[in-house]
């Protein structure tokens, strides 16, 4: 791991790279962007402690490196063709530029990459590559993406395996890679509709996402198996976990579900009739994951403590952060509540 002035000069790279593509008018500065960001991310993946970060952070050079150069190769294809590389919304170009993004997004079927890069890292690192990383290429994707038949089976593609992939995994992190894939799908059809709704969706998957991996992160909880009576004297982490995992799911009335709530009133609107029962069937088998991983904390093989254990505030670690994320989960999910009483 680098040390701490090595770590922030290159956090704060990555999040210039990530501005710089956010604020370029043409496909070479968008290019330059995202080039800038890769190159700061991965000095922040590997270290010399951990053989599997190193692998991971090779695997994903390799990914980010093949959807770079094919993104630069089509640029520079666009100009010779067209004589102009700036933004433009020629739809016959546009299905061909958007799959380097995909491939960089982990988009379906370009997803396979993702889990067993995110297997290899460390949570903080996990939180980076499943949130921040997204930001520049989902603009990027914004700009081209329009409604057909591509488009929409790569929606309903990357729903499905990403909420069948999870079906079978004892790891959290490769839960929250597959999850994050089911996501994608549901963002890539508020972007299809015309709305700035994905804005607000990746806005709350991040703040959900992050309340996770700060809660599994601080109890270095990595496998299903490690929460079998692992928070028998943490109540209030139990709780707190529970809510945001199921506000990551989606399940009303909390946090996750405000969001998804509106792109279905969106796609009913648009009669979008069948991608939007795939999403909805797909939410329901993330949301089984997510209640499965809880019903192994919460029943089996739990034994009840002492009941001073809620309140003595030796067996509570960390509490303030936990009742940091415990307050973010509750006021978001009373204000969505608010909102979608007033809608």
């Amino acid at each position: 791991m680098p040390n701490n002035s090595t770590k922030i000069l290159f956090l704060m790279t990555l999040i210039s790279g990530t501005l710089i593509s956010l604020s370029a008018n043409s496909w070479l500065g968008a290019w330059m962007g995202l080039e800038i960001n890769l190159l700061s991310f991965i000095p922040l993946l590997s270290t010399n402690k951990n053989m599997y970060s190193t692998e991971a952070s090779l695997k994903y050079f390799l990914i980010q490196a093949i959807a770079t150069s094919s993104i630069l190769f089509m640029i520079l294809v666009k100009i010779n063709m067209q004589e102009l590389f700036y933004f433009t919304s020629n739809n016959s170009w546009n299905n061909i530029i958007i799959l380097p993004f995909f491939l960089k997004m982990a988009v379906a079927p370009f997803h396979w990459w993702l889990p067993s890069v995110v297997e290899g890292l460390t949570w903080s690192n996990c939180y980076i590559i499943l949130s921040i990383q997204k930001i520049a290429p989902f603009v990027m994707i914004s700009y081209l993406v329009y409604n057909n038949f591509f488009i929409q089976m790569t929606i309903m593609l990357s729903a499905l395996i990403g909420a069948i992939g999870g079906l079978n995994q004892i790891s959290l992190r490769k839960i929250l890679a597959f999850s994050s894939i089911n996501h994608i799908g549901w963002m890539l059809m508020t972007m299809v509709m015309g709305a700035n709704l994905w804005i607000l969706y990746f806005a709350i998957y991040m703040i959900n996402v992050s309340v996770v991996i700060l809660m599994t992160g601080m109890l270095n909880i990595s496998f299903i198996t490690q929460m079998f009576n692992s928070f028998n004297n943490k109540k209030l982490v139990k709780f707190t976990l529970l809510t945001s995992m199921l506000s990551l799911g989606g399940l009303p009335p909390f946090l996750g579900f405000f969001p998804k709530w509106i792109a279905i009133n969106f796609m009913m609107q648009n009669l979008f009739m069948f991608s939007c029962f795939i999403l909805i069937m797909s939410s329901l088998l993330t949301l089984y994951y997510y209640m499965r991983l809880m019903y192994a904390t919460l029943m089996i093989t739990n034994s009840e403590n002492l009941w001073f254990t809620w309140v003595y505030p030796k067996m509570i670690h960390n509490h303030k952060l936990i009742m940091f994320n415990l307050t973010v989960v509750l006021l978001g999910m009373m204000t969505s509540n608010l909102l979608l009483l007033t809608y």
